[in-house]
């Protein structure tokens, strides 16, 4: 989208001036002359406002940020202020740049009289399709403060889930990164100075030592080409993940058959799809339409096309649960945990349940794979450092024995 700026009168000869923003100038001139207005010029904005506006929209989002500016709208409102004043006193406040900017734009649009939904929508990489989803169901039902309260209380929730898979995920990730740079460090500095002592000696090595320098040697004169082939690899890898649809359902499914990491990421995806699912449905989002906001919750082609086919089974007549049963992916306790909300009426509650279930699942499984990470990993240093030991001190022992 484009901005312009324009200048137009009405057919009583009093003049207008503002800003439009559209996909081509013709699209303005089009828009002036619906409004009943003659338009006199219509000039795209300096290239520079552009530069400015890309600057500020630099800095991310985040899902706490949002959770905050919910809250804040959700008590002004309950206190009975109106849209515009609750923007415009948050917009003041916010520290992120890019936010602030974007809800002071949201302000003009309500002052000017559109509705805050609609306002949000034009910023779709901040305020997903749930947000959108769940405040224009409350607009609708003239419970905007109920609907941001539980956006709120989700954007929350999973802000915290979030910050417990990646707290449980740092040890190990550090504990390669540690190796990594000790293999580094030995091959840099300590192996080669042992490798000149070793040449100043002379003699014969053992065969262990021999057979360990034959193999750092091998890795040191074809280091270029080691580098090259595994960056070669892994562009590979990644370009027949994101181009080749074949290549992005082999690998969906090999992230989900993974030892331990497919539960995580399926029990993961299971907390957050029923969550989800419950947040829209007691804002009184529509059937289709929350499981068409599903169906952009997982890049994963496996679970992307499970929850699609249970949308096509719901929009052939089917209940949800039987829908979801059919696509063969969910746990058959989330199917009857949703059986028993669609017989009871309380289909939200039932879903929020099971969401809190699977949220424990995640950590007992993340509980269960530390477990046995930590112990591998201390055994992979261990036996790095020992191989490297034995290697260059054998020598050593042998001189000392002869």
């Amino acid at each position: 989208m484009q901005v312009f700026s324009y200048t137009a009168k009405t057919f009583a000869g009093e003049r207008k001036e503002g800003v439009k923003q559209a996909g081509s100038l013709n699209d303005v001139i089009s828009w002036l002359r619906e409004q009943g207005f003659v338009p006199i010029s219509v000039n795209e904005i300096a290239n520079e406002t552009k530069k400015h506006s890309s600057v500020s929209f630099r800095k991310k989002v985040k899902s706490a940020e949002l959770s905050a500016v919910y809250w804040q709208l959700t008590t002004m409102l309950e206190s009975g202020v109106p849209v515009a004043t609750a923007l415009g006193t948050i917009a003041e406040d916010i520290e992120n740049p890019t936010l602030r900017h974007i809800m002071k734009e949201v302000l003009a649009k309500v002052n000017k009289g559109e509705p805050f939904s609609a306002g949000i929508s034009e910023y779709p990489k901040v305020f997903n399709k749930l947000s959108i989803a769940m405040i224009l169901a409350g607009e609708t039902s003239g419970n905007l403060p109920g609907s941001l309260k539980r956006l709120a209380e989700y954007f929350d929730g999973r802000d915290k889930f979030s910050k417990k898979i990646k707290v449980a995920l740092a040890y190990p990730i550090f504990v390669m990164i540690f190796i990594v740079m000790l293999i580094v460090f030995m091959m840099s500095f300590i192996i080669p100075r042992f490798k000149m002592i070793f040449q100043q000696l002379g003699g014969e090595l053992p065969a262990f030592t021999k057979m360990f320098m034959d193999g750092y040697d091998a890795i040191c004169h074809n280091l270029v080409y080691i580098a090259g082939s595994v960056i070669v690899i892994i562009v590979s890898l990644m370009l027949t993940y994101r181009k080749s649809k074949k290549g992005h359902i082999f690998f969906s499914k090999q992230f989900l058959v993974m030892p331990l990491f497919g539960k995580l990421i399926k029990y993961a995806f299971v907390a957050i799809f029923c969550k989800t699912m419950s947040a829209l449905l007691a804002a009184g989002v529509s059937m289709l339409e929350v499981f068409k906001i599903l169906s952009t919750m997982s890049n994963n082609d496996i679970i992307k096309d499970a929850v699609i086919r249970t949308k096509e089974r719901i929009v052939e007549g089917s209940s949800i649960s039987t829908s979801m049963t059919a696509a063969n992916f969910f746990p058959n306790m989330v199917n009857k945990m949703i059986q028993v909300g669609e017989e009871s009426g309380s289909l939200p509650i039932m879903l929020e349940r099971t969401a809190d279930y699977y949220e424990r699942k995640v950590d007992a499984t993340l509980t269960a794979m530390l477990s046995l990470l930590e112990p591998i990993m201390i055994v992979t240093v261990g036996g790095v450092v020992l191989l490297v030991v034995l290697a260059l001190y054998m020598p050593i022992f042998t001189m000392g024995k002869g």
